[in-house]
């Protein structure tokens, strides 16, 4: 289970290392959302959260989907430019410049994504001119809640306004706190880029790779990238070029986009902080009883970033939902979940807090 990228006949001086301001505040919304994931940033969230303006506060709960699950890929719109060689902006205003470049179907097919669970690395019509597909975006958005439902309407219907409410948003939250945190983490950032960039000139990108994650591995003819990841098997072409893009808020996180015609991006973290310490051995026990199945550990990468129906999982793991149900039972009764009803559908999502108990190696693996 993996992520591969070809880059066969990729020259080097088309991958590069670069930090963005955009994709860094698309962490930083995401650690907000879900500190869970980031037992390490607790200090951080509260005293950003401390600090927060309630209206901006408010305004993050309107779409905060488009970052809870980890980040939406309309944080990396250097990747969408046309060319498939543009790197990231200096600042965040040159970040929402490129991210202006991106097509309205771009822009809604990368939205769609965690707002109503839509394919993601298919490629085909987009929503906003196919009817079969507009209708089914509102379908899927309605099983997943109001807010998904109102923004996906929004969006399918007048995308330049969730355009410049997006770009409006990300320049109030960078006013607001991120200005201040990107210029104390930035100089991290750009150092470990260079660090990288050393790497790739002098030893060669197997090396580089190797020191973004031992997760991350060139095969023998250099033509093939792979990410050990705790997911289905995706695959994504270099053709222009790729982008190795550093995170100081992302650890466990090992993202990589690797959306059809975009350029692939490794997003990877540069730090790893301590996690609590490991549970007792009864509870243990319990609960890596109740992971050691295949397919609870496929589920758990889906819960694990959001809350899903049975029928959605169905659909995703292609199991029937008697299935599914039987799963999600042994998880329950460990403790492992957490459920909610949202008018006539439940909702389950994976309790990372409990998780991250039973050690970092599980808890990477399934956010990676």
């Amino acid at each position: 289970m993996s992520v591969r990228i070809d880059i066969t006949g990729l020259r080097p001086e088309r991958v590069a290392v670069v930090a963005s301001p955009l994709a860094e505040l698309g962490m930083a919304l995401h650690a907000l959302a879900e500190p869970g994931h980031h037992p390490g940033l607790q200090g951080w969230v509260t005293g950003v959260t401390a600090r927060l303006d309630p209206h901006l506060a408010d305004r993050m709960c309107e779409a905060d989907f488009l970052w809870r699950t980890t980040f939406s890929d309309l944080f990396l719109p250097f990747a969408g430019v046309p060319g498939r060689t543009t790197l990231p902006g200096a600042t965040i205003a040159e970040d929402l410049d490129l991210l202006d470049k991106l097509t309205d179907e771009q822009f809604v097919d990368a939205a769609l994504e965690f707002t109503c669970a839509m394919p993601y690395c298919s490629h085909g019509p987009s929503a906003l001119s196919d009817t079969a597909l507009h209708r089914r975006a509102l379908e899927l958005a309605a099983s997943r809640g109001p807010r998904q439902v109102r923004f996906a309407e929004r969006l399918l219907t007048d995308p330049p306004r969730t355009r410049a409410w997006l770009r409006q948003f990300v320049e109030d939250c960078e006013e607001a706190f991120f200005a201040d945190t990107w210029s104390r983490l930035s100089h991290q950032l750009a150092a470990d880029a260079r660090h990288k960039t050393d790497l790739l000139r002098r030893k060669g990108l197997a090396e580089a790779l190797t020191a973004v994650s031992p997760a991350v591995k060139l095969d023998e003819a250099g033509n093939r990238i792979t990410v050990d990841k705790l997911g289905s098997g995706h695959s994504a072409t270099a053709e222009g070029g790729l982008l190795l893009v550093p995170t100081s808020l992302g650890w466990p996180h090992l993202s990589v986009l690797h959306r059809y015609g975009w350029q692939p991006v490794l997003h990877y973290p540069v730090g790893s902080p301590e996690l609590a310490s490991p549970p007792s051995v009864e509870e243990l026990a319990l609960r890596m009883t109740a992971l050691s199945h295949p397919v609870r550990m496929r589920l758990c990468r889906h819960l694990a970033r959001s809350a899903y129906t049975t029928s959605e999982l169905a659909q995703v793991h292609g199991m029937t939902a008697p299935e599914i149900s039987r799963h999600l039972s042994v998880l329950k009764k460990a403790g492992l979940l957490t459920t909610r009803r949202r008018g006539r559908y439940v909702l389950h999502q994976l309790d990372v807090t409990v998780v991250a108990r039973l050690g970092s190696d599980f808890l990477e693996g399934i956010l990676r």
